[in-house]
């Protein structure tokens, strides 16, 4: 059970041998499997009651997402927050039934340090893993399994490798529907003058620039110089251009800023890209949802074909993630985007509450 109260039962009585740490018999206690995708964090919640009984109820998952924002929050904060998270840390709820899970192996809540996203590729991956080796997948096949998940902004499948025992790498996601927002969109950026950037769809919507435009280098700049500026880009765009998502304009939010190296044509040789999203947090791997916008806007532009793959590296980790555009969706210029990249365990965890501490729900330093 991932959120709980505590007592005897839960290990926490006397003597030696407990499983837990005392905490406050009213406490939660919060059960985690610890993952990575090319470095970037995700810190699984198997299973939280709450929302499942909010999804049994028959909440939308997006419904679901306000409904955890505004009355579990406290969650998010525990677990993303210092002194159990950190700045950079990213996290999933694993929602199993209901409304929210309709037709699919598993549900996800995306959290973050300042929030909750609609899509995160790299949580896809790392969760199509999990699904296997977790059991959420009644019959896994051999050599490779599709792991259907429902994300905030819709379904998308994961394709997992599995030997009959347990799941591997490299694990691909076939995207809801990516299209390019705006193309070559001038922007007044305080500090830096006039740039052009585009917004691309992928689940949720990035601005994307060469770091060069802010006289920058995206593999050699510091990185705080790298968020400083993406973050006034993205402050700039949410000023001055309204965005719009033909489904859902609960999907319709600026989620961050990537900066790239500008290598937009198709090429054999990797693109490098630093993704600052939600409060100024960095993204360790490539993005997965950033991979599906930028590969949206590169097959909009007519820079890539369909079936065209293209290496994208993160500037932080050299991470990779691989991306390509596999068909045309619908009857405006949207494409399902594959992305691959690679997942890992690196433990599980046991947090635990006590309620007299005046800094249980965590705490957020920049």
């Amino acid at each position: 059970m991932a959120a709980r109260g505590g007592g005897d039962s839960d290990g926490v009585g006397g003597g030696a041998g407990r499983a837990l740490p005392p905490h406050s018999p009213s406490g939660a206690v919060l059960q985690t499997v610890e993952m990575h995708t090319g470095g970037e964090p995700l810190r699984i919640i198997p299973r939280l009651e709450a929302a499942e009984r909010a999804a049994a109820a028959g909440l939308s998952l997006l419904s679901l997402r306000r409904e955890v924002a505004a009355r579990h929050d406290h969650v998010r904060r525990a677990l993303m927050h210092e002194p159990r998270g950190h700045a950079g840390m990213y996290g999933a709820v694993v929602v199993r039934g209901g409304a929210a899970a309709e037709g699919a192996h598993l549900a996800a809540l995306f959290l973050h340090c300042a929030g909750y996203s609609a899509m995160c590729g790299h949580a896809v991956m790392a969760l199509g893993r999990f699904a296997l080796d977790y059991g959420l997948v009644a019959a896994p096949t051999c050599p490779e399994t599709a792991v259907r998940l429902r994300c905030p902004c819709g379904p998308v499948t994961a394709f997992v490798p599995w030997d009959g025992r347990r799941s591997g790498n490299p694990v691909r996601f076939h995207s809801v529907p990516a299209f390019a927002a705006a193309t070559d969109l001038a922007i007044d950026v305080p500090g830096h003058g006039k740039v052009v950037v585009d917004i691309g769809y992928g689940g949720t919507f990035y601005a994307f620039l060469s770091a060069e435009q802010l006289g920058l280098d995206v593999r050699s700049s510091k990185t705080r110089d790298l968020v400083s500026a993406a973050s006034a880009v993205t402050e700039a765009v949410k000023k001055q251009f309204k965005l719009h998502h033909p489904e859902s304009e609960d999907l319709a939010f600026l989620y961050g800023t990537i900066l790239t190296d500008g290598k937009d044509a198709f090429s054999e040789e990797p693109t490098t890209n630093i993704c600052v999203f939600a409060d100024e947090q960095v993204d360790r791997s490539p993005t997965g949802s950033g991979v599906t916008a930028r590969i949206a806007l590169q097959y909009h532009k007519g820079l890539i074909q369909l079936d065209q793959s293209r290496t994208f590296q993160s500037s932080t980790t050299g991470s990779l993630f691989t991306g390509k555009a596999e068909a045309k969706f619908g009857n405006y210029n949207a494409v399902i985007v594959e992305v691959s990249g690679e997942a890992f365990y690196t433990g599980t965890a046991t947090f635990t509450v006590e309620e007299e501490d005046p800094l249980k729900h965590g705490f957020f330093l920049k």
